[in-house]
């Protein structure tokens, strides 16, 4: 993929996996909600949650994307993570995965952001593929 279409395709409504280091253990990878802002990609983790914990200790992550329907397409990217506190409204991302009714109730029901901070992930290395190009 060219850089505008990873940039794209990222910036498109897909669950991600997000991976880190959990030293002990294969990496944890678990889904996660996110969205792509100013070049990074941002996500809404509990400060308490062990994925916090492990982003905190490594500083890196691994996240991918990809479209499950034919003709396959996925992007991964690999970078430093930082997480810190930022006063950041949960109804965009709720409605960006959940649609306006459905993410008004998840916001409602998520309100108290005491708990909550926001990790950024800024890609240094991106893994693409589009079946869609391949020839043959």
């Amino acid at each position: 993929m060219t850089e505008a279409e990873r940039e794209a395709f990222v910036a498109g409504v897909h669950v991600a996996v997000l991976a880190v280091d959990h030293p002990g253990h294969g990496p944890l990878a678990l889904p996660i909600w996110y969205l792509w802002e100013n070049g990074s990609i941002v996500m809404r983790i509990g400060d308490d949650s062990l994925k916090a914990k492990l982003l905190r200790a490594a500083g890196r992550a691994t996240l991918t994307v990809q479209d499950e329907a034919p003709p396959y397409k996925y992007v991964s990217v690999e970078g430093p993570v930082t997480v810190g506190r930022e006063d950041r409204e949960v109804l965009p991302l709720a409605t960006r995965y959940l649609g306006p009714v459905q993410g008004a109730v998840y916001a409602e029901q998520d309100a108290d952001q005491s708990g909550v901070v926001t990790a950024w992930l800024t890609p240094e290395r991106w893994r693409t593929i589009d079946y869609s190009k391949m020839t043959g």
